[in-house]
């Protein structure tokens, strides 16, 4: 060791000894504060967070859902209505692109496009049915969007229609209502904040790939939503409400969560 060395250990040496220290200190508490992070997603935390008493099932089930609420209102908080989800070339497309839903592809539902209406109803001014050629009229829009699974998978998909906050503009909607929900043909039902209905990317889907919506993929009319999880974007349209009252949906009513993206 030089003369130099020794003489900067001595100016120095507690303050790196300090620092050691420290880095120590942060490394051995980096476990106790997993062990607190899912101590408190215990039923004891559980119940802490929730103000219930975890006595049967029932009970657990009901903490659970008020925590998953919590969460849905911290990610409507931190939602950004102006910011937008990737997109990628048509090179990218997922081809052929997954078929999801809550039942087999064998159980498609098939809808008459000829007889078909989308019945408008809840806090809008205009509550006309629609028809698809009145749909097909309005201004169009598409985007290659990356479309994500609650499962775990993800694939790219070109996905065209109505934006759908021109949409919910042209009928008149109450833009401050809290909720926008769906019925669909397939017996689903699914909601959404009303934010999220006016971003740039929701679209009233009619396409996919530049062609009509084939039924594996929700004809007559899919919304899509790269800023929500699949389970979010609902298929086979035949309704949308506007309203102020927690419409709930299908698997959000199983304890899933409500708000479902980014």
């Amino acid at each position: 060791m030089n003369r130099d060395t020794t003489s900067w250990l001595a100016k120095n040496g507690e303050t790196v000894l300090k620092d050691a220290r420290r880095e120590i200190g942060r490394r051995l508490e980096l476990p106790a504060r997993r062990l607190f992070l899912q101590r408190s997603l215990s039923l004891g935390g559980l119940a802490l967070l929730s103000g219930c008493a975890l006595v049967d099932e029932d009970s657990v089930d009901n903490a659970l859902m008020k925590v998953s609420r919590f969460n849905d209102r911290v990610q409507g908080w931190l939602f950004d209505p102006n910011r937008l989800a990737p997109t990628y070339p048509e090179s990218m497309i997922t081809r052929p692109f997954p078929f999801n839903a809550y039942y087999g592809e064998d159980e498609v539902r098939e809808v008459d496009g000829e007889s078909y209406r989308l019945e408008v109803g809840g806090l809008v001014a205009d509550k006309h049915a629609w028809t698809l050629a009145e749909l097909h009229a309005m201004p169009q829009s598409d985007q290659v969007t990356r479309h994500i699974c609650v499962e775990g998978w993800s694939a790219i998909g070109k996905w065209g229609g109505v934006p759908f906050a021109s949409f919910l503009r042209r009928v008149g909607a109450d833009l401050s209502a809290k909720y926008v929900g769906f019925k669909c043909a397939d017996d689903y039902y699914t909601s959404i904040d009303m934010p999220t209905a006016l971003h740039a990317q929701t679209l009233l889907t009619l396409t996919y790939d530049g062609e009509t919506l084939p039924p594996r993929y929700g004809f007559p009319i899919k919304l899509r939503m790269p800023t929500k999880l699949g389970y979010k974007n609902p298929k086979h349209i035949q309704a949308i409400f506007v309203t102020n009252n927690y419409p709930g949906g299908y698997w959000e009513d199983q304890g899933y969560n409500w708000f479902g993206g980014s």
